[in-house]
């Protein structure tokens, strides 16, 4: 399990980092990845393969992000074996299983070609740490849910202190959630902001990406960039050149 050192706190120590919280959701897309597509708003189909105990929140997480002006999600029937998750082309692919004591509650990780253009996705949920007293709760299950898809087209987090106030928004890293479980509006302003230009060809319901699958375990997903399991988070890269990379956000539990 996550430990961390809880420090006591003033009330003006509690004022400063309201304050950085705020300065840093100014710009929370992760690193300018986007799908390529010719004009907004665009459809993404989310592949269903997740059991009924977490359809409730995949639907709500499709629901929530459809609100966006740019983006709308539709879900889709899965195929494949939920605990490889293989990704499909042009999709988004969420999935849920009994992934292990790998200590991470959620990931999701983004196939890129160009530098920049996303060609699929995929998001697991750890019924491993899902099924415990702690996380088998419905604020936990649709921030973990709301935040791994919305990594799958573009968005990174607001804040990654967990002991920062909540911004009331799943893209803000928290020990509480229950203020945290739905995008809030910057999350909807940065997808404006992220999805703002068109490109010339699309990537959306493509046939066609890359082949290379991270596994469920941190010596598949390449180099660690940012974070760690002490802090919560992290974020790993396998670089296969040419503009070729597959990213991982974890959530770790």
């Amino acid at each position: 399990m996550r430990t961390r050192l809880l420090a006591a706190a003033t009330a003006a120590a509690l004022a400063i980092l309201a304050f950085t919280g705020a300065t840093a959701q100014a710009n929370h897309s992760w690193g300018g990845y986007h799908w390529a597509r010719t004009a907004n708003p665009f459809t993404l189909q989310v592949m269903d393969n997740v059991s009924g105990v977490w359809d409730t929140h995949l639907n709500t997480a499709i629901s929530d992000w459809s609100q966006s002006t740019v983006l709308d999600l539709t879900k889709v029937a899965g195929s494949g074996n939920a605990k490889s998750c293989r990704p499909v082309a042009g999709r988004i692919k969420a999935c849920n299983a009994l992934y292990g004591n790998t200590d991470w509650l959620g990931i999701a990780s983004i196939w890129i070609t160009g530098g920049t253009h996303i060609t699929q996705g995929t998001t697991k949920v750890n019924d491993t740490w899902f099924n415990t007293p702690t996380y088998n709760t419905t604020a936990w299950r649709n921030l973990v849910m709301c935040q791994e898809i919305a990594h799958d087209f573009g968005l990174d987090h607001q804040d990654e202190n967990f002991e920062n106030p909540n911004l009331g928004t799943c893209m803000d890293y928290t020990d509480d959630p229950s203020t945290n479980q739905h995008p809030n509006r910057h999350d909807y302003d940065q997808l404006v902001t992220i999805y703002s230009h068109l490109d010339s060809t699309s990537t959306i319901g493509s046939t066609t990406a890359f082949a290379a699958e991270p596994g469920n375990d941190r010596a598949s997903w390449g180099k660690l960039v940012r974070g760690s399991a002490s802090h919560g988070h992290g974020l790993y890269v396998r670089d296969f050149g040419r503009g070729n990379m597959v990213i991982t956000h974890v959530i770790w539990a």
